[in-house]
């Protein structure tokens, strides 16, 4: 069961973070082995193979979780390319992340549009900015 577990979640993992995923995964093996199990098969094996949401919404729910809860930059640059892996336009995550400025505040925001940046156009994507409505 627990091996069917670790495949299933080290696939899932593979389909969202590819290479940034593995990566983290990687850097764990010499100091924290199992955490990097883990995360592979509670994160990606039960929580992300669950019905009831597309791996869109995971992704979205995921960034914004770690944009509120600040100071997860390294964690939400792999999550942010996770994001448009699975099909997320760009301006919906800067979108998503202004939504946070009244409950989280303009240095956690900050943050995460700085981090969403260095994804960006480390993936030479642009971002049209979206206009904020007349009132």
């Amino acid at each position: 069961m627990e091996t069917k577990r670790y495949e299933s979640g080290a696939a899932r993992l593979a389909e969202i973070d590819g290479e940034g995923g593995k990566r983290v995964i990687d850097s764990l093996r010499e100091i924290a082995p199992d955490l990097g199990k883990y995360i592979i098969e509670f994160a990606f094996g039960d929580i992300y193979r669950r019905e009831g949401l597309s791996l869109w919404e995971r992704e979205l729910i995921t960034i914004v979780s770690l944009l509120t809860a600040g100071g997860c930059e390294p964690q939400l640059e792999v999550h942010i390319n996770g994001a448009l892996n699975v099909g997320m336009p760009p301006e919906k995550i800067v979108e998503a992340f202004l939504q946070c400025v009244p409950y989280t505040g303009f240095p956690r925001v900050l943050n995460g549009i700085v981090t969403a940046k260095k994804v960006f156009d480390s993936r030479n994507l642009s971002v049209k900015p979206q206009k904020s409505p007349e009132i």
